[in-house]
């Protein structure tokens, strides 16, 4: 049989280019096996750990994260929970549900929320539900409140020649309206679901801060506060970030500060990938705080105010 150097050199080729994929199936198999034994340990079953939560940009009513905090909830090798809050708000409704997913978890273990740059409104509802409360001396929370935001058109579209009609069951239907003047009528009665809700959101405060609702309704009057001042209020318990949260889980709850931390945040949380695609899209044309619907409780600055 002639020799033949050009086939020998491409079977070299192939015989390298097989040796290249089983070193990184190796090494990939090797990167699951530490990953499993970091997270189960040997002998299979869950290690201990601590949860750390990161909640950051716009609260909004999330059911995925509900049922990650639930199977936090009822998973015994979680010793605790720490929720790493940078948000300035966002829907009334997103902040009670998840307030309430985080109280299931806090009735089995201990849950520690830390505020950062900012944690207000329905962010600072989040944070209420933890067992101890931690910000920065410069962190920005408070803004406990609730608005709806409307626009009227009516003489704008007039200008440009639109008449927008509506025919509607009752007046007080679709109000308030950007196509039509908010009546008196229709003040009054959003006027009373907005009070509804900040009555909601200052019983809350003044239950899980404990302080006499006469004295949460002195401070629920829309104002930011910085960490220190907030802990003089009585809103926050003290000043510090995670190194006091893990110190006090272990005084104060008995979770090892050697405990690993495992990370969990929204974006991390299975999800449909057309729904993410679609909410990706949909943030990249209209930011999530101009997509709102309903009640909102956030705080943001206003320019040259």
């Amino acid at each position: 049989m002639a020799f033949d150097p050009d086939r020998l050199i491409e079977r070299r080729r192939l015989k390298r280019g097989v040796i290249i994929w089983r070193t990184l199936g190796i090494v990939a198999l090797v990167a699951l096996a530490i990953v499993a034994v970091g997270r189960f340990g040997f002998d299979g079953v869950p290690r201990d750990h601590v949860v750390r939560l990161w909640l950051d940009g716009i609260v909004l009513d999330d059911p995925k994260l509900e049922t990650a905090l639930d199977e936090i909830a009822d998973d015994s090798s979680v010793k605790a929970v720490i929720v790493r809050i940078d948000s300035p708000g966002g829907t009334a409704t997103g902040g009670e549900s998840t307030y309430l997913a985080l109280r299931r978890v806090a009735e089995k273990k201990p849950v520690v929320a830390v505020m950062g740059t900012t944690a207000t409104s329905a962010a600072y509802m989040v944070a209420l539900a933890a067992d101890h409360l931690l910000a920065r001396i410069s962190s920005i929370t408070g803004s406990i409140g609730v608005i709806l935001q409307t626009a009227e058109l009516t003489e704008l579209l007039a200008d440009l020649g639109i008449n927008a009609e509506a025919i509607k069951s009752t007046p007080l239907k679709a109000q308030p309206s950007p196509f039509e003047p908010l009546t008196d009528e229709a003040r009054v009665a959003t006027k009373a679901v907005i009070d509804d809700t900040y009555g909601m959101f200052v019983d809350l405060v003044a239950e899980r801060r404990r302080l006499p609702r006469e004295a949460v309704l002195t401070l629920a009057d829309g104002r930011i506060f910085t960490g220190r001042q907030a802990e003089a209020a009585g809103l926050i318990d003290a000043i510090g970030g995670e190194p006091e949260a893990r110190k006090w889980l272990e005084t104060g709850a008995a979770v090892s500060a050697e405990l690993p931390l495992r990370e969990l945040r929204r974006e991390g949380i299975e999800e449909d990938w057309l729904d993410s695609l679609g909410s990706r899209l949909g943030e990249a044309i209209v930011p999530a705080r101009l997509r709102l619907d309903g009640l909102v409780s956030l705080w943001q600055a206003q320019p040259g105010k």
